[in-house]
């Protein structure tokens, strides 16, 4: 995986960060989400740096960089937090504006950096999510068992590290709907995931990420009520998962955005690794536009 691309490690203002970059051209910031690492844009990534500088790192907290205490407030973990992360990788690697791609909890902090540091972002694209803020306003019992997960990491330390803790294997099948044989997933990439997210530091790391979104995002997401972002968005959803089924993405997204266009893709939420060519269909004319 990632022929060709080179390994760096980057203090973004104490936090290291682990990242791959490769391929020439204007820069492309690709951000994954959970349970997953940098490696979840293993099979997109190679085709993008053909018409791109492409850097591809693991978020704060996942795969190999840094896991910093999240603090009394979770505020290491917030979406900001992790937005600067990046403004500083980028800053180090010698850019100051780029295009910026995110899934899940990538795309959270995609739509952070958009509205924080919107002279840095060109364009964006936000993959199979809708606004933090909106999924909790519009919580039913049918968005609560989808998502049971977020409510119940963001309980208080330390009961989901605990209960994750004893089989971490067994929770990631359970929350990527694992197929027998492993599909949608290449046995590479998911060894991978696993690797990662059987350190405890992870677990809890990524529990604190969830705590950040039902708290402080939430607190920073209302200071920011009215404001769109200002660059085009592509929106991408997987036509078999609960994003689609559940919501207008973008009906949702053009109350945050004032260019906002996108699709359903072939899947479900982990269409990157379901759908990878129809994806990068989707996603390269779009960057390159």
């Amino acid at each position: 995986m990632f022929e060709g691309f080179a390994q760096h490690r980057i203090d973004a203002d104490g936090t290291e960060i682990n990242l791959r970059t490769g391929g020439e051209g204007p820069p492309l910031l690709l951000l994954h989400g959970y349970p997953q690492t940098h490696v979840a844009w293993h099979s997109i990534a190679p085709v993008l740096a053909r018409h791109f500088t492409v850097v591809v790192p693991d978020l704060r907290g996942y795969g190999d960089s840094a896991k910093p205490p999240g603090g009394p407030r979770h505020s290491a973990y917030a979406k900001r937090a992790l937005a600067v992360d990046q403004v500083r990788v980028m800053e180090e690697l010698g850019f100051s504006r780029f295009r910026v791609a995110g899934h899940d909890r990538g795309a959270r902090v995609t739509h952070r950096l958009c509205l924080d540091h919107p002279e840095r972002v060109e364009r964006a694209a936000v993959l199979d999510i809708l606004p933090t803020t909106t999924v909790y306003e519009q919580t039913d019992m049918v968005m609560a068992t989808a998502y049971f997960h977020w409510f119940f990491l963001i309980q208080p330390f330390d009961l989901p590290e605990r209960l994750i803790g004893a089989d971490p294997d067994h929770w990631f099948d359970k929350i990527v709907h694992l197929r027998p044989g492993g599909e949608p997933f290449d046995p590479l990439a998911l060894a991978e995931y696993k690797r990662c997210f059987r350190d405890p530091a992870t677990i809890h790391a990524t529990c604190e990420d969830y705590r950040a979104g039902a708290t402080i995002d939430l607190e920073h997401d209302a200071l920011s009520k009215g404001r769109k972002i200002e660059c085009p968005l592509l929106v991408l959803w997987g036509e078999d998962g609960f994003v689609g089924r559940r919501y207008d993405p973008l009906a949702e997204w053009r109350l945050h955005a004032r260019d906002v266009r996108g699709a359903a893709l072939r899947g479900g939420h982990f269409f990157l690794d379901e759908s990878p060519e129809e994806t990068l269909d989707a996603l390269l004319p779009f960057m390159l536009g």
